[in-house]
């Protein structure tokens, strides 16, 4: 699972708008919104935050730690970038 300040960070790292993850995501952009509001892990769909989860992984970011107790990201950089 992933947590509304994993994705909120993620986004940040890519240098991703809202409307950029929901185009890669297949999400609309208010459901983006409204789990990006919420603490802790979304009240979601989990096969939506599975969609989410595999757009930001497919750009780079790898999920770290409980998304509850000591959420992370990190960014793998492609070795062109």
């Amino acid at each position: 699972m992933l947590s509304s300040s994993q994705i909120k960070a993620a986004r940040a790292l890519l240098g991703w708008s809202g409307t950029d993850l929901a185009d890669k995501s297949g999400v609309g952009i208010t459901t983006l919104r409204r789990y990006e509001l919420q603490e802790g892990i979304p009240s979601a769909n989990t096969s939506v935050l599975m969609l989410i989860k595999r757009a930001l992984e497919d750009a780079g970011i790898q999920f770290t730690g409980d998304p509850l107790v000591n959420p992370g990201v990190v960014l793998h950089l492609s070795p062109s970038a």
